[in-house]
């Protein structure tokens, strides 16, 4: 097993229709990182564990108003498996926050 994934992809901070932090509102950094956790966890219930070469991991980017989380998924390229799950990944993403997210939140039910 390798250490280096050579490749990412952005997924979002959480679920593309669900309402997320936004930076430099007032405890971002904390919200933020909550958030993208139980993103990460709902994305490996969805979609199972990566295989190897692949895996979820916390981004951070700098941007000019000051530094931000997303979540990637990280792939070796050179790997079909890894190369596969990245992208089914990407294809498929859930719209909204599932009910473990939801509780582990502490967001009430939709």
């Amino acid at each position: 097993m390798f250490t280096t994934f050579l490749e990412k992809l952005y997924l979002g901070p959480t679920p593309a229709e669900e309402p997320c932090a936004q930076l430099g509102q007032p405890n971002y950094h904390e919200q933020a990182l909550k958030e993208c956790r139980a993103y990460t966890r709902q994305l490996a219930r969805h979609f199972g564990e990566p295989p190897p070469g692949a895996r979820f991991a916390l981004s951070r980017e700098i941007h000019d108003f000051g530094t931000y989380f997303e979540v990637v998924v990280r792939y070796d390229p050179e790997d079909e498996a890894a190369s596969e799950f990245a992208f089914r990944v990407e294809d498929d993403l859930p719209a909204r926050w599932d009910v473990q997210a939801r509780e582990e939140l502490g967001l009430e039910a939709p």
